[in-house]
């Protein structure tokens, strides 16, 4: 059995090499196998390559692809060099503890990335017993749970404040201002106003219908326009190309507003503390706290999924003009300026 190069290995480390190699004989296992599997056994960073490169095909955006790759190649660089079947709880922890409090949200993307993984290590024969990343009963136990405002929560601006920003958007000419607008109008997320594209815009009918591959939900959705969002759309409308063309086009030709358009918008007009989703969550406590329309109104505004399974494939309507006075109700409440 070969101990390697003399030009790698001294004469003490050969010495200790073989004494393992006699170790493993004692206990009746062939070192030259035993050398073998260790290298066939690739690393967490090689297996989570290979498991981003045969899932990847179960996406519905790049968007997505490029979280996965994140959380792998940058939250867990620690791991990528382990051989995946050495990975312990404390590699796994060493990579959550210090964003878990801080990033709580991609901390809990990266841990169910980094459990997928090593799963799929073990089900192709390189890892055996319990996965250290898995939560309930192990990780659990180990970190805080994280509340759910810590979580989910998205800062709102309060709502008699929002007419006063329409004001502000409409004297500002740029493009991120008109496509903020239309998000607060039509209660969108962010990726659904900044990729639309002018085929999806019937300004006759006065509907924008959001294809299911730009969905969260993946299922598509039709969004009633106002009066007002139609506007808007009427104004961008000169600097309009063809069909496959972005209704709010970014500085670069082809591609469509930056994710940080708003936050850099919202900077300029200093706005502080409020994000572009919070304008979702105004939405709903307008609709539930000031209004009579029913809550599953409501959601299906927001593109959420209302009751379970068997509920949902019997609801066939999408109430597209109940929630079209709905929105025209919304609009006209964005366009009342409290008195000072």
């Amino acid at each position: 059995m070969g101990l390697g190069s003399i030009k790698g290995i001294d004469l003490k480390r050969a010495r200790e090499l073989a004494v393992e190699a006699h170790k493993l004989l004692a206990a009746g296992i062939d070192p030259i196998a035993a050398r073998a599997s260790i290298k066939a056994t690739p690393t967490f960073g090689e297996v989570a390559d290979r498991w981003i490169a045969d899932k990847s095909g179960e996406l519905r955006s790049d968007k997505s692809l490029e979280r996965w790759k994140r959380a792998l190649n940058v939250h867990a660089a620690s791991l990528r060099d382990i051989r995946v079947d050495s990975v312990q709880t404390e590699d796994i922890m060493a990579v959550l503890k210090p964003i878990w409090s801080v990033k709580s949200e991609t901390a809990k993307m990266a841990r169910g990335y980094m459990e997928q993984v090593l799963n799929a290590a073990k089900a192709q024969g390189w890892r055996s017993g319990e996965n250290p990343a898995r939560w309930t009963g192990h990780l659990d136990q180990l970190l805080p749970k994280v509340s759910r405002l810590q979580r989910g929560h998205h800062k709102a601006m309060e709502l008699h404040a929002i007419p006063g920003l329409m004001v502000s958007l409409r004297e500002r000419d740029a493009t991120a201002a008109r496509a903020l607008e239309f998000l607060i109008l039509t209660a969108a997320r962010s990726g659904e106003v900044r990729e639309a594209v002018w085929s999806e815009i019937d300004l006759a009918a006065a509907t924008w219908t959001i294809p299911a591959e730009r969905m969260k939900a993946a299922r598509s959705h039709r969004v009633p326009l106002s009066k007002a969002a139609v506007a808007v759309l009427l104004k961008m409308e000169p600097q309009r190309g063809g069909d496959d063309a972005f209704v709010f086009p970014g500085q670069k030709v082809g591609r469509p507003l930056s994710n940080m358009a708003f936050k850099k918008l919202m900077d300029r007009l200093d706005i502080e503390d409020v994000t572009s989703h919070g304008f979702r969550s105004a939405f709903r406590d307008w609709a539930g706290d000031q209004t009579n329309y029913p809550r599953e109104l409501a959601e299906q505004a927001l593109a959420h999924s209302i009751g379970d399974q068997a509920e949902q494939a019997y609801r066939r309507s999408d109430a597209l003009e109940r929630r079209r006075s709905m929105m025209q109700d919304w609009a006209d409440r964005l366009a009342t300026v409290p008195q000072t």
